[in-house]
């Protein structure tokens, strides 16, 4: 039995150093690609979390979206206008997402915006195509607002759109002075 052990040992050694010397390429092929996503490249749930809040799906807390585009874009490029302004290399309802607004705690609402490489009336077709969400022209203007029911927004953003999400901040009830 320690003459089989002793067999063992060897044979094991040598496949244990074979597969970290073919291992060691993709071990770095999984650290290259976890440094990518911290660079700015998109997550798998970029649409679900930035594309339900955008589409007033989801809760909005400034803070929770701010961590999260933190994370997989890195910090924020500036802060201006009562929001964090992210660049980002992602893509929504199959346009270029340029960039993601989330509200800072100076803004009297809390938001997430974001700008498309887009017109509006052609996000408007791909997100109800996708989304199932229809949106409705505010008025006859020559750029109007479309607006869902929900409450999301898409705006004329010069040649491209911008989309969002605002909910004005709970107000907190006076305290009782008993």
């Amino acid at each position: 039995m320690k003459e089989s052990i002793a067999m063992i040992r060897p044979v094991v050694a040598c496949r244990t150093t074979t597969l970290l010397k073919r291992g060691l390429p993709l071990l770095a092929g999984l650290v290259l690609s976890c440094t990518a996503v911290g660079a700015g490249a998109a997550p798998s749930t970029f649409g679900p979390v930035i594309g339900s809040a955008l589409l007033c799906r989801s809760q909005l807390d400034n803070a929770y979206f701010h961590a999260y585009l933190t994370e997989f874009f890195g910090p924020a490029y500036k802060r201006e206008g009562g929001a964090y302004w992210f660049r980002t290399e992602a893509s929504l309802w199959g346009s270029n997402v340029e960039q993601v607004m989330v509200s800072d705690d100076t803004s009297a609402v809390v938001f997430v915006a974001a700008i498309l490489e887009a017109k509006p009336d052609e996000l408007e077709k791909s997100v109800r195509a996708a989304a199932g969400t229809p949106f409705r022209a505010a008025d006859a203007s020559r750029y109007p607002l479309r607006k869902s029911i929900p409450g999301s927004t898409i705006a004329y953003a010069n040649d491209k759109s911008k989309i969002y999400c605002a909910k004005f901040k709970p107000q907190s009830s006076p305290q009782s002075t008993r």
